[in-house]
């Protein structure tokens, strides 16, 4: 997927792929206006909404039921390395969800591509483009 980003007024910092703008903000704390979430925010919840997917998947091809079906996710924020260790995502059931169905659900979750991504990270290279002559420059 190509995608363009673009710059906004203060600390906005915009995506444009597809027929699509994912608009980003920063928090009031660090400068920003707080009118969309942060990147990292958008970063998380496509885990969470990744994995709803396989959980809406899972139900609708076997007829369950997503009534009463939540899933909630939390990290754990490592202050000294300024990232996540870990993050948890935990399924949610009603009563009338068929119990013998609970571990296969949670096999699809794996499915995820966001967290088959995280879990086997592709390589990430930036480069520059430009004018001047020392460009392109890669790191």
């Amino acid at each position: 997927m190509e995608m363009t980003v673009t710059f906004g007024d203060g600390m906005k910092v915009n995506a444009h792929f597809k027929n699509f703008t994912v608009n980003t903000d920063q928090a009031k704390l660090v400068g920003g206006e707080e009118t969309f979430p942060d990147p990292f925010s958008y970063f998380l919840s496509s885990l969470g909404t990744c994995a709803g997917f396989f959980v809406l998947r899972f139900c609708q091809t076997r007829n369950i039921s997503t009534e009463g079906i939540r899933l909630r996710q939390s990290n754990d924020w490592n202050k000294e390395k300024g990232r996540v260790d870990n993050i948890h995502i935990e399924i949610e059931l009603p009563p009338s969800f068929p119990s013998k169905y609970a571990p296969a659900l949670i096999r699809a979750t794996n499915e995820c591509t966001v967290k088959r991504t995280l879990m086997n990270p592709p390589q990430l290279e930036v480069t520059t483009k430009g004018d001047n002559p020392f460009y392109p420059f890669c790191c």
